[in-house]
């Protein structure tokens, strides 16, 4: 049994690569990779119970694979994506330093240690969640979350090496038990033509 964790479809602003403002929706070809999530989840995984980011976003996808798998979807405000304040709007390109590794907190933003410390918290709901439901579960957030429980929750001996960019619903499958590791890293075989991830958009913010 294992936990999924999935990204969001793409939006709009993920493909102009702008940090996104909170209520940021997805875009025509996130719905169509939200519904192709949908279907691979629904056709050979033995999903049981889905939790998802409260930011739009996240919602409508996991929304997609409740509608698909017929489950309620749980919403968890710990697995939103890192809040940058006011950089949230900005053009990633055009900023003169990377601000998804920044420490600091941006104005009215979170700095990286907040950020570590609620995903630690999320690991520890979701974990929780799968021991709840008993079997395998859908985590719907975002790329940054993505990263931060694989980097600090999730034993990285011997296995695949971490991506420089989580493509849009992406699938990556970690095991249930601790030690967790993971079993699949960054999958969109779901995904094809004119769905296919844009691999030059902001993975993250």
């Amino acid at each position: 049994m294992c936990i999924y964790l999935l990204r969001h479809g793409e939006t709009a602003l993920n493909a102009a690569r702008i940090l996104q403002p909170a209520d940021t929706p997805l875009n025509a070809r996130g719905e169509d990779q939200a519904k192709a999530l949908a279907r691979r989840l629904r056709d050979s995984e033995s999903v049981v119970g889905i939790v998802s980011s409260h930011l739009p976003r996240a919602l409508q996808t996991a929304t997609q694979i409740g509608l698909s798998c017929a489950l309620d979807v749980q919403l968890c405000e710990l697995l939103q994506e890192r809040n940058f304040g006011d950089w949230r709007g900005l053009s990633y390109d055009a900023m003169t330093f990377d601000p998804l590794v920044t420490l600091d907190a941006p104005p009215g933003g979170e700095s990286s240690r907040e950020f570590a410390q609620r995903v630690a918290a999320a690991f520890q709901f979701i974990v929780a969640f799968r021991s709840s439901v008993g079997g395998p579960v859908a985590v719907v957030t975002h790329g940054m979350v993505i990263r931060q429980m694989l980097t600090a929750h999730v034993d990285g001996a011997g296995g695949p090496v971490m991506p420089s960019h989580f493509g849009n619903t992406s699938v990556t499958c970690i095991t249930a038990g601790s030690p967790h590791r993971v079993t699949l890293m960054n999958c969109t075989r779901h995904l094809s033509g004119d769905n296919a991830d844009n691999v030059r958009s902001l993975s993250g913010g």
